[in-house]
C-alpha cells in the first residue's frame, strides 16, 4: 500500500500540473492508497487559505478522492463526519475531526471552545 502524502493529492485535485496529476492518477488506478486524516486536515488547510476555494469545493474534491476504488482512509467515517460539518459550519477542520470523533466512535472531547462545545454538547 502506498501512502499518499499532501502534495501528491493536492496535484490530484488541482491538476495544476497535468505531468504530476496523470502520475498521481495513475498511481492511484493501479495500486492501495492510504491517505491518513492528518494529511486530509493539511489538505483542506490548503485548499481554504492558500488556494481559496470554498468549502463546498473542498468537501467535494476531497470527498471524490478518498471515494476512490483504491484509496483506504484510517476512521474514514470521522473523515466523512468531519467533511460534512466543515461545509455546513464555519469551524475549521480539525474541530470537525473531533465532532467526526465524538459521533461516529463515541469519544469524549475536552475543549475550551466556546462554539465547539456547544456543538457537542448537542449531540
Amino acid at each position: 500500500m502506498t501512502i499518499l502524502d499532501k502534495n501528491t493529492i493536492l496535484r490530484y485535485i488541482l491538476k495544476d500540473d497535468e505531468e504530476t496529476a496523470a502520475i498521481v492518477d495513475e498511481l492511484i488506478s493501479r495500486d492501495e492508497c492510504l491517505v491518513v486524516p492528518e494529511v486530509v486536515a493539511e489538505i483542506v488547510f490548503d485548499l481554504l487559505k492558500v488556494y481559496r476555494l470554498d468549502r463546498e469545493k473542498i468537501v467535494q474534491s476531497i470527498s471524490a478522492i478518498l471515494s476512490h476504488k483504491n484509496v483506504r482512509v484510517p476512521h474514514k467515517g470521522v473523515v466523512e463526519t468531519a467533511l460534512r460539518y466543515f461545509g455546513d459550519t464555519k469551524l475549521d477542520f480539525v474541530d470537525c475531526l473531533m465532532i467526526g470523533y465524538a459521533i461516529v466512535e463515541g469519544h469524549r472531547v475536552f475543549t475550551f471552545d466556546k462554539k465547539l462545545n456547544k456543538i457537542l454538547a448537542a449531540l
